[in-house]
């Protein structure tokens, strides 16, 4: 005789699976406040683990609800990522890689299946089978979208720390009164030059600088890209009012100039940052006396 159908198995299991995590809310949340994903996050109350993992559920009813459990871009998990983002970069910043994090993820799968077998208990194979694929789907769409939280999130940081760096490999150091210098030192590309011309400017404008010399003695190669920065650097701290002096040209890196058919005869250049500060002194009229060393007369 075969199995009779119930009204419930006749229900699409996207749908069922929405019910189901509605009607359990509560225990799922209460167990996944056990999981790593939240106990290492919410230690100071574990009420705020439970009310993460009730948000979570909600969410991943929604998307069941939505029939879109394979589509990490349901709406339904838009009101969670920002929460799961914070919890996936605690658990970074804890020293959780992005395996482990994915591990964890799916850690939460198996309390909820659990949950699911034990209604379905009087339910047909084939039903049993087609509700626990489509909640493990659902729960692997939702690893999918904690993995792109912390790949964004790690991206970002990573993408505040290169500016960070840039900034603080760009140092503007006031030299005189009225003048001011950038050393460069290392690789000149696009990113960076744009940070070189922000603070330069910025340093202009602050201390009232007649003067702005750019130091590329540590600049390893100059390209017409290098060059071109260089001179719209220059080009900006004139409107600004300030004349830029370019110094540290070193014999090989003139020759590449010369090579390339760089026409910087608009830049002011210095063999050297000593000479540009002697030229902006001078400029400024201030005397260069040379130190002839304390020797006998010091005695």
């Amino acid at each position: 005789m075969p199995e009779r159908t119930t009204a419930a198995e006749q229900t699409p299991p996207t749908e069922e699976i929405a019910a189901f995590l509605r009607r359990r809310r509560e225990q799922i949340a209460q167990r996944w406040a056990e999981a790593a994903l939240f106990r290492t996050v919410f230690t100071v109350s574990r009420d705020e683990a439970v009310e993460a993992g009730r948000a979570v559920v909600e969410a991943v009813a929604a998307v069941a609800s939505e029939g879109r459990v394979e589509d990490p871009e349901a709406s339904g998990f838009t009101v969670v990522r920002d929460q799961l983002a914070r919890t996936a970069a605690a658990r970074a910043r804890a020293g959780a890689g992005p395996a482990q994090i994915s591990a964890e993820v799916d850690a939460l799968r198996h309390p909820a299946t659990e949950l699911l077998l034990t209604e379905l208990s009087t339910a047909s194979a084939e039903h049993v089978r087609d509700c626990t694929t489509t909640l493990t789907v659902l729960m692997g769409t939702l690893r999918l979208v904690v993995q792109d939280t912390v790949i964004s999130a790690g991206e970002e940081l990573i993408g505040r720390q290169r500016l960070q760096l840039l900034e603080v490999a760009t140092p503007v150091i006031k030299l005189w009164d009225g003048i001011v210098a950038v050393p460069l030192i290392g690789t000149l590309d696009s990113a960076r030059s744009q940070v070189v011309m922000e603070t330069l400017l910025d340093a202009v404008v602050d201390q009232h600088a007649r003067f702005a010399i750019l130091d590329i003695t540590g600049v390893p190669t100059v390209d017409s890209l290098v060059a071109q920065h260089l001179m719209k650097t220059v080009a900006a701290a004139r409107l600004m009012g300030a004349e830029c002096i370019v110094s540290g040209i070193r014999p090989a890196i003139a020759q590449t100039i010369v090579h390339l058919g760089i026409d910087l005869s608009s830049v002011l250049t210095r063999a050297s940052l000593a000479d540009a500060l002697a030229y902006a002194l001078r400029e400024q009229g201030a005397d260069i006396v040379p130190h002839a060393g304390l020797g006998a007369e010091a005695r």
